[in-house]
């Protein structure tokens, strides 16, 4: 048996055989066995690796040492920190970001059905059945109110009943992704294909729903800024016409820079320690370091800028509207005036100021070490992860009630539904 040494001090990474790396040798001693000569400390830890020069090749093999002092040979088991996934020799590096599949893996129980699994499983299947029922009524209710033709005469109808439907595949996708986890933890007979199918496609697709949602939030908040702006001028048929090509655009742009995930996403099946026979899928990514500086990029792109946009639109419109009545209602100074505008408008500072707040918990969660070991603090993953899907719940609640046009037509278009039904 042909063998291969190294030896390293302190520590071995597998993941980069050459740090701390002190010699490594071949055939020096003979045709078949390495030989080191290498100066070693006292109180120091070295760390000997001895493999064969081919794979998949086993035996006997022994260690010859010689010193002035005396060296102690211990076998040496590598403690996989959360850092990896895996046991042993097959194991991979996870990537920085905690996911759904981080955060559920280790409490799901396999073989066994949903009544089986822990109380924490539980409450999450239930929490994600309610958020969808949610999600699935402010998506209608929002539906309903911006399919009215009187609504869509200007870009930002357009913008809202885009958002409402794309508000509801985000929570959609969720669900999907939150089942697609458990079910295939819980059923490992599910095919091979359909397991990297989902591991590939889901994430990337909900990633796209979610970041769709927050920049039609913030093509609304423009074409506000904008009609003030203008006041008078305003022209509704161009507004109507940029925002059908900024529809048509955004899904491309959006998935454009975010086209690195489903590539660089992979599965994994490792056996299990316990028993060799069980399979422990992992759905994980292996970003370069230049793609992950990319990635960090995006991300704070997608998720901080449109409620950045948000922000300024709502003090613009304030400042703005308080210029304008200035102008025209010289009595009262522009300090009244703009007060006057802040508790008339409070709720444009309101909403992306909570927006922003909800997003947080997921932007911190993707930022993570990847040696940070979500089951030490399973609630409150899991509590920052549910809640940053809120605002995908809240287009009816945010921009309807607010609004007394909005109420009115949804009212109408309600009374028109139910006459339909009727008939």
């Amino acid at each position: 048996m042909s063998t291969f040494g190294d030896i390293y001090e302190d520590d071995f990474n597998p993941m980069n055989p050459f740090e701390n790396l002190l010699s490594q040798n071949y055939r020096a001693c003979s045709y078949q066995d390495f030989k080191f000569i290498v100066y070693l400390h006292a109180g120091t830890t070295y760390i000997l690796v001895v493999t064969t020069s081919s794979p998949n090749i086993t035996g006997k093999f022994s260690i010859l040492t010689s010193g002035p002092n005396n060296i102690a040979l211990d076998p040496y088991t590598q403690i996989l920190t959360s850092c990896f996934i895996g046991q042993k020799c097959q194991f991979y590096k996870k990537n920085i970001g905690i996911t759904l599949d981080d955060i559920l893996h280790d409490e799901i129980r396999p073989h066994m059905t949903l009544s089986g699994q822990t109380i924490l499983m539980k409450i999450n299947t239930t929490s994600t059945m309610i958020m969808f029922v949610g999600g699935l009524i402010n998506g209608i209710l929002s539906i309903i109110t911006f399919q009215s033709k009187g609504l869509r005469k200007v870009g930002c109808g357009i913008y809202l009943l885009a958002s409402s439907i794309t508000s509801l595949l985000t929570i959609s996708m969720f669900t999907l992704k939150f089942w697609f986890v458990i079910l295939t933890a819980m059923d490992l007979s599910i095919h091979l294909a359909v397991v990297r199918g989902g591991c590939v496609s889901i994430e990337p697709l909900l990633k796209l729903c979610l970041y769709l949602d927050g920049w039609l939030n913030a093509c609304v908040a423009i074409e506000r800024a904008i009609l003030v702006f203008k006041g008078i001028h305003f022209n509704k048929r161009k507004s109507r016409r940029i925002a059908r090509c900024i529809i048509v655009i955004l899904p491309f742009f959006v998935m454009g820079s975010i086209i690195h995930e489903p590539i660089y996403r992979e599965l994994h099946e490792i056996k299990t320690e316990t028993n060799t026979a069980e399979i422990d899928r992992w759905c994980i990514t292996h970003y370069s370091p230049f793609v992950q500086q990319y990635n960090t990029i995006i991300l704070f792109f997608h998720l901080a800028v449109p409620c950045i946009i948000n922000l300024c639109s709502a003090l613009f419109i304030i400042f703005g509207s308080a210029r304008q009545r200035s102008t025209a209602q010289t009595r009262r100074t522009l300090r009244q005036h703009i007060y006057d505008q802040f508790s008339q408008h409070k709720q444009l500072l309101i909403s992306p100021m909570v927006l922003l707040i909800l997003s947080l918990p997921r932007l911190i969660m993707s930022m993570l070490s990847e040696c940070v070991n979500p089951s030490n603090h399973q609630w409150l993953f899991l509590f920052g992860y549910f809640i940053s899907f809120t605002p995908s719940m809240l287009i009816f609640i945010v921009f309807v009630l607010p609004s007394n046009l909005y109420r009115r037509a949804f009212k109408e278009s309600l009374t028109r539904w139910r006459r339909l039904f009727h008939q």
